[in-house]
């Protein structure tokens, strides 16, 4: 397994040093928000950061995997990173990719043109307390409303929702916070923040299984080809 973790290592490293950005989703905008936690509701998840109701400043960059013209479909991704999740200077970053909602589509990713017509799920999975789970967020749009192609149309227009859920399998989709965007701003790849959800997690709550390390190996060589310092 080390081999290959070496082998996602160096490609991702070469393509962010020939790039000055990272080496996926390298073009995209960030905005400022809020992000909601539910509680506990009617059943408990077993993680504290999950079961506790509370709200926290947000910072989320949108951006096309591949960089395709915008006319055309992408994998469209949404990193969000909540701010003192863990405590002060202590956030908690969760990415997430265009893609199905369904039991198998939830962890494919799904080339879509519009940024805002369909889900985004983490595609694989989170410890959540004693269990494993894919987290998703769904945009919640307003009737009678059209979105806006791309995200900072539409929050040009009024601030953006998104309804963020989690499911096992076999589960239905259940609801843990929402996210509200309400400003945006540029965001050049080569100035970009390092988000990182192995680095940026929470007790309770944090990437699982062989395919989650074999990506963070990705991360790791996309910040070092563009000279990025590594997440604190």
């Amino acid at each position: 397994m080390g081999t290959v973790h070496d082998t996602a290592h160096r490609a991702a490293e070469r393509v962010a040093r020939w790039r000055g950005a990272p080496a996926v989703h390298s073009t995209g905008v960030l905005c400022s928000g809020t992000l909601h936690v539910s509680g506990r509701g009617d059943a408990v998840w077993g993680v504290p950061w999950l079961d506790r109701h509370a709200s926290y400043p947000a910072t989320v960059r949108w951006s096309r995997a591949l960089g395709t013209p915008r006319r055309l479909p992408d994998a469209l991704g949404l990193a969000v990173r909540v701010e003192d999740a863990g405590g002060s200077g202590r956030p908690l970053d969760l990415l997430f990719t265009s893609s199905g909602a369904g039991r198998l589509g939830r962890h494919l990713p799904l080339l879509r043109p519009d940024a805002l017509t369909g889900a985004y799920s983490t595609l694989l999975p989170y410890r959540t307390g004693g269990c494993e789970r894919v987290l998703a967020a769904f945009p919640v749009h307003g009737p009678p409303h059209t979105p806006q192609p791309t995200l900072w149309r539409e929050l040009a227009r009024r601030p953006v929702r998104f309804r963020l859920c989690a499911a096992a399998p076999g589960e239905p989709w259940r609801p843990f916070a929402s996210l509200i965007l309400d400003a945006v701003y540029a965001a050049p790849g080569d100035t970009t923040l390092s988000y990182d959800p192995n680095a940026h997690s929470l007790p309770g709550l944090h990437p699982a299984g062989r395919l989650n390390r074999l990506r963070d190996a990705a991360y790791a060589g996309s910040r070092q080809g563009r000279g990025a310092e590594p997440p604190g």
